[in-house]
């Protein structure tokens, strides 16, 4: 890979972690279900009208918009409100690629390798360690959160894997569809309609901001600098700079948002890391490969 491709593969990583800090900037000023709905609402509406949909079943399109749109980022930004440090939430999230390998050997029959098991044992363990450090600002219902979104992802990511020949920028805008109508509607039940009403009116140009990078920077761009890569590399070689994206993640909230980072921090995220990079790489040729969407970005 010419150095000007690999260069672009670590900004798109660096865009994925810097999008956990930029997520909890918005979460000041805009409940998280709403800022979850209008991030998918501006990447889908407008350019529904001028991509065209991929020739893939609507319930297809439908369940990896709810599971990934809905459940598995919904998940994260409420996760992030009540309590999952962004710098965390950006290393957590990563135990998608475990949750996968497990999902798999359940529904489709993939038994994972005695490695596999061991990188499964070694992120596991990184996320226990991050729900015993109670210096790093963690509540319980932000980390159980943060863990359903990573399973909520594994989810996708087979349901992805059937519509693996479609055009991947395509696929993201009209997936993008799904979210917001339901996120929308929760937020009404969750937050009240005088909080959504609120917060709605009273956008400032830094939730604005925060909700462009997100759509902009983050879903569309970065997912198709991704693709592109995706397409013109092996996979295995583009997927190892995904695992740039929580020391991108930690090091940002770190550096902007003051969040504590220091030796049980660090551990548990190598730990994570690591166990994450075993999992994927010791995996046989036919298995799901994780794809990293926009969460991570």
């Amino acid at each position: 890979m010419p150095l000007r491709h690999a260069l672009l593969a670590v900004a798109v990583a660096a865009t994925w972690g810097l999008n956990f800090v930029v997520i909890d900037v918005g979460l000041e000023a805009v409940p998280p279900l709403l800022l979850c709905a209008l991030r998918f609402a501006l990447v889908g509406v407008p350019l529904c009208f001028f991509v065209r949909r991929p020739p893939l079943p609507w319930r297809l399109i439908v369940g990896i918009g709810v599971a990934l749109g809905v459940v598995k980022f919904g998940l994260l930004f409420t996760s992030m409100d009540v309590g999952m440090p962004a710098g965390l939430a950006s290393v957590v999230l990563q135990a998608q690629a475990p949750f996968t390998l497990l999902l798999a050997a359940a529904l489709i029959r993939e038994r994972p390798s005695g490695q596999q098991l061991v990188g499964l044992g070694a992120a596991l363990f990184g996320i226990a360690l991050i729900a015993a450090d109670n210096g790093g600002g963690v509540t319980t219902a932000g980390l159980v959160m943060c863990v359903g979104a990573a399973a909520a992802w594994s989810v996708a990511n087979l349901l992805m894997k059937r519509a693996a020949d479609a055009e991947p920028v395509a696929l993201m805008v009209w997936i993008s569809l799904v979210p917001p109508l339901p996120l929308l509607l929760l937020s009404f039940l969750v937050d009240r309609p005088g909080a959504v009403g609120a917060a709605l009116t009273g956008l400032d140009l830094r939730s604005i901001g925060a909700i462009v990078y997100i759509a902009a920077f983050s879903t569309l761009g970065g997912f198709a600098a991704w693709s592109w890569l995706m397409r013109t590399y092996p996979a295995g070689q583009v997927a190892s700079f995904a695992l740039l994206v929580p020391p991108f993640g930690l090091g940002f909230s770190a550096l902007l948002l003051g969040e504590p980072l220091g030796p049980p921090q660090i551990v548990a995220a190598c730990l994570v890391i690591a166990g994450v990079a075993v999992s994927t790489r010791s995996m046989p040729a036919r298995a799901p490969t994780p794809v990293p969407t926009p969460s991570t970005a």
